[in-house]
């Protein structure tokens, strides 16, 4: 529980890291359509891979310049100069597979085949029922794995079935904010 008196998921530390709470409480697991807006989730699930989330939210504002706002044309242009600059910027995940994987991601969304966009296959992944409340949140889903399927064979890469379900979660795909949170989705009519 909050300082505020909601209770929230149990992440580590989330009570006490109001960058944390805000982001549980206004961002994580809300609807996001935009294309460079669910490049930025895309990107930023996967500089995440292997670290803490609160490490890339902490440093977001940093990646957003670093990474022109995630605008994927202006991305997509990025050079061997860009990634120097990206490597030698403190205040980012100075990760080359990580920094490459964002430019090239950027490229594959621009090539993307008229009438297809990252939100497209996206929603073509979602689950066609809700987990149930009370089950464990799991890591990776079938759609998760069906998702980063889909994505690298449009070109993208650094986008497993774990980092997918990650987005997924963030983007409001899926509600996986824990029993008791105050986000937490309704019970459903009990079976018959």
């Amino acid at each position: 529980m909050g300082s505020d008196g909601l209770v929230r998921c149990a992440w580590g530390g989330i009570e006490n890291d109001e960058q944390y709470q805000s982001y549980h409480d206004n961002e994580w697991g809300q609807p996001v359509t935009g294309e460079s807006e669910l490049f930025e989730r895309l990107s930023l699930e996967a500089f995440q891979s292997g670290l803490s989330w609160i490490t890339i939210l902490r440093k977001r504002e940093s990646f957003r310049e670093a990474f022109a706002h995630f605008d994927p044309g202006a991305v997509a242009a990025f050079t061997d100069g860009d990634v120097a600059r990206l490597l030698a910027d403190a205040s980012i995940v100075r990760n080359r597979l990580k920094i490459n994987a964002t430019i090239g991601n950027a490229r594959a969304l621009l090539a993307l085949p008229v009438g297809v966009s990252l939100g497209s296959i996206v929603a073509a992944h979602a689950p066609a029922l809700p987990r149930p409340a009370d089950a464990p949140v799991p890591a990776q889903t079938a759609e998760s794995a069906q998702l980063a399927k889909a994505l690298k064979k449009y070109g993208f890469s650094f986008v497993g079935p774990t980092t997918a379900y990650a987005m997924m979660q963030a983007i409001g795909v899926v509600n996986d904010h824990q029993p008791g949170c105050w986000l937490a989705p309704a019970p459903g009519p009990a079976p018959e």
